[in-house]
């Protein structure tokens, strides 16, 4: 069956003069390439590793080369241009002359080869070209979808390879109607306007970069294993036994790096002059026609048709692999026999049957998976069964938990598990008759029969010791150092929790938190407090031998809050007194989550530490740091030793942390590097939370801080969990990704699990699956409440599997595949170095695409890009994640910020991560004041901005209130109050509370956006051409990326150039 997807089509590969990075003009372009993806400096040809050298192929000198793709030679162009590698400058003229005969397998519609060259010419103007040896455009393949598939083999070891033409679409296709119910919209441009691959390959400086060394697989040189879905190839298969070696993700030996696919590009340089209006400089020689933005897949349109179509709408689960409306859309959720997409989310809810189909189209099979999802208020929470003294009915054989996919055979008297198969007896208490339809009387009754997810009370077998658990205690670690005295924020936290502590977590239905409160002040030492509820005033406890821990009181320390408000209340009001004189600038660190380990241990329970931090630990003590930012180790193979904890003390301290089900979370306030890669290790490696407030000042960035205390506080949470994932066989969970510790490789461990946390889990065959029964999963995660019960979660989920991949791709889910990519990238860049990791994506992103292209579109002209439907938006997204702070090689980037961010995706659900990369762009300039429904967003784009205009941007992390110079003074006046722009104060982080109607709309829109995200946000107003619009600016997407990255429409032409080489 053959689906037609998304067409967009020429003139993608079109050059254009003052466009793809060519300055309007003469001479080379910038110095510094702005393409994130290649930019790196020049580096040096290092030696191919042993083992893995090609020869050449050759040919003829002046013949093209054969038609099989072949190696990379310096004398051989795969595309059968000129036979030198550098020819001497040729004469533009060259350009007019006639072609050879492969010409003229194009498409009928095209003009004559000559001709055709000399009407590209009039669209182009040679002159803007920095001067360079001119080559003949590469012949076009216009047989492609036809052709068998053959990946070309690795290009010859430390060959250095062509850099591609500049290739920048600006000149409008024409939209023709779609051809198919899915959202096909062939994008059929000007018939062939110029073969696809047109403008010289080689106009601009001969060698834009670096040879590139190590051409012959995605690695440069022999890497140390990697841990995550980033395998290793060598010259041995690389993977999982039973596993075919994994074309693509991360390693395996994916088709070589592309031709094209390495190096900074000269097409993919530089500002853009006359590429967007309001950007640098204008254009050379004649106007152009621009390649209409709005012909290329939007991300916002993607969204509101779906929640067009399917938001609202009830969304029933008793489907097996159907696919959920996305992330974005809000609808309500009713379980009938598979978990909620709150819980589990997938990259494809139809899997391949065999491996080797997996192999061919390179989609990810994976599930995101958010235990502790919070469920709305108007859905039924998880259903507690509770079967006593015997606890919960199991498989015997893969102890897979009593569900929907459990079959009654016998009159009821045995079940066959639906995991292994494997046939059990009911236990007596347990039996029941079955109806007509051999489904048990009691189906409804019981939710481990008829629901997706719900929760087993769990008995003594399941707790630590086989003892009855006591309920969690909460841990306030508060640095007394100099600047934290001085900011005052020592005093905003003590006063803060006074009214905080009255809120605490409790269970449904219970009168006040069965969570126990304590207090620590450390500077050099660390202070404990005795609040026991029969004191009149604390008592402080001084230790001072940083070097061995130990918990100095055990009565007092950890209390009941109601019962001890008094004295708590007592020293929340002394502590910032009593440091007031404080000038020890020193700290520790380490010693206090030490000091938390053994309080938790001493008082037999599980909890989380709050610690509030300021700088780099120094003081003489365990997990002393010392500055290892170095920026020159940007761009090159050391990286990712800026990513990497420094080991000992930390890696055994996080292991000692699950092992008592100590979670952490930080808050940080740093003035300078602090380390964060190694700080935020333990809290990452125990479900913690990290937050960072650079440069803190309590009157701007105080309430931002403290609302994001408030969520971390009163959030939902599990404690002491432990999670495994099921599978029915021929396939099985590989890879796990998150905020998580792993001792075995299926038991994943986590001091604490809250409603935020999400993690990503990789599976891979290990036989063939059948499409009859499809593919079931269970997640199952034992925890301790914070009531101090022990409880199992289950949740459960079944998909399709099918041979035919149109399948596969019809069922994909592009928010959860960029989430899958994006944290296993994360995980990739503490082993590899980041050009590597940015190739792999690009790699697999056209590998993905061209299989598609291959094996389930209508046979088309090579010049148009298809897209599955479901995919369209792909590339947007994944463009994007190669420009966020991790992934991209800058140096103006802060260390720990890139760190920060890389840490924060490994937790992320999908749609933290969806906002992330695509953010939210609303205009507030024409709200209507009296309707409920908020403005429809609009593309991540400087195009849509307008200068009368006001907009609202937010990524989750982030917010931006952008002003357009133009905006209307009654707008200005009804908002902030002063008659215009120029009045308006730089450093406003809130919106003043004015009495009028649209003040109140927007203050409205922008809590309401507050609320419904895990972190808060610090509102940044901006004026348009004010200094602080260049922090704005690396938020819209789309465009040219200030520290390094292509726009949306230059990395779609560079992914469409991709796919059409791996066709060819």
């Amino acid at each position: 069956m053959s689906q037609q997807g998304y067409v967009a089509a020429p003139p993608y590969s079109q050059a254009q003069p003052g466009m793809g990075g060519y300055q309007g003009g003469f001479g080379a372009g910038p110095a510094q390439p702005l393409y994130g993806h290649y930019g790196g400096p020049p580096q040096t040809f290092n030696g191919p590793p042993t083992g893995m050298m090609k020869a050449p192929v050759s040919s003829a000198a002046g013949m093209p080369p054969p038609a099989a793709p072949s190696q990379y030679n310096p004398n051989v162009q795969q595309n059968g241009a000129h036979p030198q590698r550098y020819p001497p400058p040729a004469a533009p003229a060259s350009y007019g002359q006639p072609l050879q005969s492969q010409y003229n397998n194009m498409a009928p519609a095209a003009p004559p080869p000559a001709q055709q060259l000399t009407n590209q010419m009039s669209t182009m103007n040679l002159g803007s070209y920095a001067s360079g040896p001119m080559q003949s455009p590469p012949p076009p393949t216009n047989s492609v979808a036809q052709q068998p598939f053959q990946p070309a083999p690795p290009p010859a070891m430390g060959q250095p390879m062509m850099p591609p033409g500049p290739q920048s679409p600006h000149m409008s296709p024409i939209m023709s109607a779609p051809q198919s119910p899915q959202a096909n919209m062939p994008m059929a441009g000007p018939p062939m306007a110029g073969p696809p691959m047109a403008g010289p390959p080689m106009a601009g400086p001969p060698m834009g970069g670096p040879p590139m060394s190590g051409m012959g697989r995605p690695f440069p040189a022999p890497l140390p294993p990697g841990p995550g879905g980033f395998q290793q190839p060598g010259p041995g298969p690389a993977g999982p036994t039973g596993y075919p070696q994994q074309a693509g993700q991360f390693g395996g030996h994916m088709a070589g790096p592309q031709p094209g696919m390495m190096g900074p590009q000269p097409g993919m340089m530089g500002p853009q002059p006359g590429a967007f209006p309001g950007s640098a400089g204008g254009l050379a020689g004649p106007p152009q026609k621009k390649l209409d933005p709005d012909s290329i897949p939007s991300t916002t349109q993607v969204i509101e048709d779906d929640q067009a179509k399917r938001g609202g709408q009830v969304y029933n689960t008793n489907i097996r692999g159907q696919v959920p409306p996305l992330v974005t859309t809000e609808f309500p959720i009713q379980d009938q026999g598979n978990a909620s997409p709150r819980f589990i989310r997938c990259t494809t809810y139809s899997l391949p049957c065999t491996a080797d189909l997996a192999k061919q189209c390179q989609v990810p099979l994976a599930a995101i998976i958010k235990p502790f999802a919070s469920v709305p208020k108007n859905e039924t929470p998880l259903y507690v069964v509770n079967h006593g003294e015997t606890g919960p009915i199991r498989c015997n054989r893969c102890k897979a938990y009593m569900c929907p996919y459990m079959q009654f055979i016998d009159g009821g008297r045995r079940f066959q598990c639906g995991f292994c198969n494997c046939v059990n007896e009911v236990p007596a208490f347990y039996f029941q008759h079955l109806d007509h339809m051999g489904r048990r009387v009691d189906f409804y009754e019981r939710p481990e029969l008829s629901l997706g997810s719900y929760e087993f009370a769990a008995t003594l077998d399941y707790c630590k010791n086989n003892k009855v658990q006591n309920p969690p205690a909460f841990l306030f670690m508060i640095d007394v150092s100099y600047n934290n005295v001085k900011s005052g924020l020592v005093k905003l936290i003590c006063d803060e929790l006074k009214t905080l502590l009255d809120n605490l977590p409790c269970e449904d239905g219970s009168e006040s938190s069965a969570i126990k409160v304590g207090f620590v002040t450390y500077n050099k030492v660390l202070h404990f407090y005795n609040v026991k509820s029969a004191l009149a005033q604390p008592q402080m406890m001084v230790v001072s031998d940083t070097a061995e821990m130990f918990v100095p009181l055990l009565d007092g320390f950890l209390v009941n809050y109601q019962e001890s408000r008094a004295v708590i209340y007592n020293l929340l009001d002394q502590i910032p007194d009593m440091f007031a004189e404080s000038n020890e600038s020193e700290t520790v660190f380490v010693p206090v989550i030490q000091a938390g380990v053994e309080a938790f241990k001493a008082a037999e329970c599980s909890g989380k530490l709050f610690i509030f931090h300021s700088s780099m630990p120094t003081a003489e003590a365990p997990g002393k740091l010392k500055n290892r930012d170095d920026k020159k180790l940007v761009n090159t193979d050391k990286e990712k030793t800026l990513f990497q904890p420094q080991k000992g003390v930390y890696e055994q301290l996080s292991k000692e942390c699950v092992a008592q089900g100590c979670c952490v979370d930080l808050f940080l306030f740093p003035s300078q590097y602090v380390d964060v890669a190694t700080m935020a290790d333990v809290p990452s490696h125990t479900g913690g939370s990290v937050y960072k407030y650079n440069n803190f000042q309590v009157e701007t960035d105080g309430e931002h801080f403290l609302t994001d205390l408030r969520k971390d506080v009163q959030k939902s949470i599990g404690f002491d969990a432990i999670m495994r994932v099921r599978t029915s066989t021929g396939f099985r969970a590989t890879e796990f990704f998150g905020a998580i510790h792993m001792n075995n490789t299926t038991d994943i461990e986590m001091a604490a699990v809250d409603c935020d946390k999400a993690l990503t889990v990789e599976f891979k065959h290990d036989d063939t699956l059948s499409e009859e029964t499809g593919a079931h999963m269970q997640c199952a995660l034992l925890y301790t409440t914070i009531n101090g019960q022990r409880r199992l979660r289950i949740h459960n989920l079944s998909l399709n599997c099918s041979l035919q991949l149109s399948e596969l791709y019809k069922s994909c889910e592009t928010d959860s595949l960029i989430n899958f990519f994006a944290k296993s990238a994360c995980r990739a860049i503490l082993n590899q170095p980041l050009k590597n990791v940015r190739e792999i994506l690009v790699n697999q992103t056209a590998h993905m695409l061209s299989c598609y292209r291959k094996n389930c579109a209508t046979p088309s002209a090579a010049s148009q890009l298809i897209l599955p439907d479901a995919m369209k938006v792909f590339p947007v997204y994944m463009n994007s994640l190669m420009k966020s702070a991790p992934l991209v090689g800058s140096t103006e980037l802060s260390t720990d910020d890139r760190a920060h961010q890389r840490l924060s995706i490994m937790a992320m659900g999908v749609e933290d991560t969806q906002l992330l990369l695509y953010p939210r762009l609303t205009p507030l300039h024409n709200l209507d004041v009296g309707s409920e429904a908020l403005p429809a967003p609009v593309r991540c784009s400087e195009e849509r901005l307008s200068e009368s205009g006001m907009f609202l941007l937010e990524n989750g992390q982030s917010m931006f209130l952008w002003l357009g110079q133009a905006s209307p003074p009654d707008i200005v006046q009804s908002l902030f109050n002063v008659p215009s722009l120029a009045h308006l104060q730089g450093n406003m982080s809130a919106l003043p509370e004015l009495d009028n109607p649209l003040s109140a709309k927007v203050r409205s829109i922008i809590s309401g956006l507050m609320e419904k995200r895990p972190n808060s946000m610090k509102l940044q107003i901006v004026r348009q051409k004010d200094k602080p619009e260049m922090l704005f600016r690396q938020f819209l997407v789309e465009d040219k990326s200030l520290h390094g990255g292509a726009s949306y429409m230059d990395f779609l032409c560079y992914v469409h150039r991709e796919i059409r080489l791996l066709l060819t």
